[in-house]
């Protein structure tokens, strides 16, 4: 038996927050999502959609109202303003299902925000799940504008063997969690179903596009210049720079979690470049 009451999704124009939203629909749940913008969302018909911004906790209220359960994506690369925020959210909902972050083999609590943040639902007393990804293969759009401008792709570690997970399997599995009381207070690490490095992964859009993409190497010094520039925290910078070093020997972990949960296994890297080969060419 579900939780009573409106779910609430946070991110819900994002790459998964998109994707839980359809399947709540198609679930027959009653769906609420807040976003900044509402006027700019364009969510499934039935959707309530509510102003609200996770940064600023005072502007939830009406977003919190008779909510039972939240799907929760944090939106900062720090945990800085999160207490105030989670507080907020695990007073008004009896259940969280957090999209947190997967680290190593071991699947013990991330270090950085997704671990802050776990650790303050955790200690709410509320229900919860936590989603402990591997790389999105959504952050391959960020690959976008050089692919189509000129075909290659810069960037460092081109050997690191990643386990992309789609978004739409993270949002799957987040529906089960949402609705299914025995998901409580499991933490599932979840990837896809094959290592691939990253020269490989822009081998494989090229294929869905039709017409060769080259991998281009960049060096340590440079991506972290670049990265400082667009992301401006000196910290998760190295964090990600030193996790893709290490997966070019260890790479990222394989489960068959997203199987054991929805029933269908998870889809490969290049599903999701054909169905996002639109956005390369």
């Amino acid at each position: 038996m579900s939780v009573p009451g409106t779910i609430l999704v946070t991110g819900a124009t994002g790459h998964v927050g998109r994707h839980v939203v359809t399947g709540l629909v198609a679930a027959g749940a009653d769906v609420r999502a807040v976003v900044r913008h509402p006027e700019r969302a364009q969510l499934p018909t039935g959707v309530d959609v509510v102003p609200g911004d996770l940064t600023q906790p005072d502007t939830l209220d009406t977003a919190l109202d008779g909510v039972g359960s939240i799907f929760l994506i944090w939106p900062l690369l720090s945990a800085d303003a999160a207490p105030p925020t989670v507080a907020r959210l695990t007073k008004a909902a009896r259940r969280v299902v957090f999209l947190s972050a997967l680290e190593d083999a071991a699947n013990q609590r991330p270090t950085g925000f997704w671990g802050e943040v776990e650790e303050l639902i955790e200690q709410s007393g509320v229900e919860w799940t936590f989603l402990r990804a591997s790389g999105f293969t959504s952050n391959t759009l960020e690959w976008a504008q050089s692919i189509r401008t000129d075909g290659v792709v810069r960037a460092p570690y081109g050997a690191a063997r990643r386990s992309l997970v789609h978004e739409a399997d993270l949002a799957a599995v987040a529906v089960h969690a949402l609705l299914e009381d025995h998901h409580v207070g499991r933490a599932y690490p979840l990837t896809g179903p094959e290592h691939i490095s990253q020269v490989e992964q822009v081998r494989t859009i090229g294929e869905a596009i039709g017409r060769p993409v080259r991998w281009e190497e960049m060096s340590r010094d440079a991506a972290e210049r670049q990265y400082l520039a667009e992301w401006g925290d000196p910290e998760f910078v190295q964090a990600a720079l030193d996790a893709w070093a290490s997966m070019v020997e260890n790479p990222e972990p394989l489960t068959n979690e997203i199987e054991a949960v929805t029933g269908a296994p998870a889809r490969t890297y290049r599903q999701w470049a054909v169905e996002h080969a639109a956005a390369f060419r």
